[in-house]
């Protein structure tokens, strides 16, 4: 049958009807154990019944109404975020690349009212920003790049984990205004810097007046084992995007700004048609309670370190493991040649995993899991990799 969907993604021969927890069934009612959660999407699991009674229960009264408007679900969840957060407003969009369209936006903003003419944000290598033109272009990586030049002009790469190269960058070039980056670098290989790395980025930020910006997308909502990932280091970003989780699936962006970005927006630089939406912001709002109520950021470091510590014991003996490295429960296991074809045979065992950067397995699980998935988890995905290396 000829499908009318344009081929942007390589899809697996499996379609989901309904999910529960931690499972995705598919049409014959087969279950599959999610350890992706929907690239960190669903922290919650599927099916949440918080959520679904939210949905419901806001999409009965009403679904959208124009941001010339007041949205009391939208500031009530701004409220919420301000305060886990400690940032000082936020601007609500649809996505984490519209979320980092604002950021890139903010910054460019904050250069030109201090008199730079062409404005320019630090990026890193192997980070991932969206697919939009100015997100794409953020990026550090030329694969996905191809093919759209030209790219959106004003970002400064250095490798990721350096700040001898962002002190660099700094000197050479007189136009910087910000520095971007991610926490955890997700989609180049779940690769984690030093721990003082956000720490030495803002005290560089604060030294030369620039903006310090954090894509928390992927790292955000209680992934690593804390709301937000720059909380491990006790620090405040000037800017901070959110998505994914935030929702549960329900689409919705979030980019959280403090001290001299918070007010850099004025009425009519920004907007969006669906941003912060009611329906979205009750989704939002769920969450939150959510991850609150059943303490699920507090048990993040134990079921991550519960995951990593079953796969080095079971992988100890295989001489192909690279590393094994987690923040919580945002794990990679790299290999030392290219695993792509794994996810096919973790399909078949039950099984949904990612690979990332070509060589490393990455998990998401969503926070519910417990501790008899865990070790099903590790049981299938440590027998697979050991199969396949052999």
């Amino acid at each position: 049958m000829t499908s009318h969907i344009m081929p942007t993604y390589n899809r697996l021969p499996v379609a989901f009807e309904r999910g529960e927890g931690v499972w995705l069934l598919d049409e014959d009612n087969n279950r599959y154990l999610d350890a992706v959660s929907g690239i960190a999407v669903c922290n919650l699991g599927h099916a949440h019944p918080a959520v679904h009674k939210a949905i419901c229960a806001q999409s009965e009264k009403l679904l959208h109404t124009s941001n010339v408007y007041k949205i009391a679900a939208q500031e009530h969840l701004a409220d919420k975020l301000i305060e886990k957060s400690g940032m000082d407003n936020v601007f609500f969009c649809n996505s984490g690349a519209e979320a980092n369209e604002a950021a890139i936006k903010l910054a460019r903003k904050y250069g030109h009212e201090k008199g730079i003419e062409n404005p320019a944000i630090i990026v890193m290598e192997k980070s991932f920003h969206g697919r939009t033109l100015a997100t794409l272009s953020a990026t550090g990586n030329s694969k996905i790049q191809q093919g759209f030049a030209p790219l959106v002009e004003g970002f400064v790469r250095v490798p990721y984990n350096n700040i001898e190269a962002i002190e660099q960058a700094i000197d050479e070039h007189k136009n910087i205004v910000a520095v971007l980056v991610e926490p955890v670098q997700g989609e180049g290989g779940v690769n984690i810097p030093a721990a003082d790395y956000l720490n030495r980025i803002r005290s560089l930020c604060d030294r030369h007046d620039l903006l310090m910006m954090l894509d928390e997308i992927q790292t955000g909502i209680g992934r690593t084992g804390k709301f937000l990932a720059f909380q491990h280091n006790a620090i405040l970003p000037d800017v901070c995007t959110l998505a994914k989780a935030l929702g549960n699936g329900v689409p919705i962006g979030a980019c959280l700004a403090h001290g001299k970005a918070a007010q850099l927006f004025t009425t009519g630089n920004h907007g969006s048609t669906f941003g912060g939406n009611p329906l979205a912001c009750s989704a939002g709002l769920a969450v939150l309670s959510t991850l609150d109520e059943e303490k699920l950021v507090e048990q993040v470091p134990q079921k991550g370190q519960a995951i990593c510590s079953g796969l080095t014991e079971r992988l100890q003996n295989n001489k192909h493991i690279v590393d094994i490295r987690h923040k919580g429960l945002m794990i990679g296991i790299e290999l030392d040649s290219p695993c792509a074809e794994l996810v096919k045979s973790a399909l078949q065992k039950g099984l949904l995993i990612n690979v990332t950067n070509e060589t490393t397995i990455r998990l998401l699980p969503p926070l519910i899991i417990d501790e008899q998935q865990i070790k099903q988890l590790v049981e299938t995905l440590s027998t697979l990799i050991n199969e396949f290396t052999a």
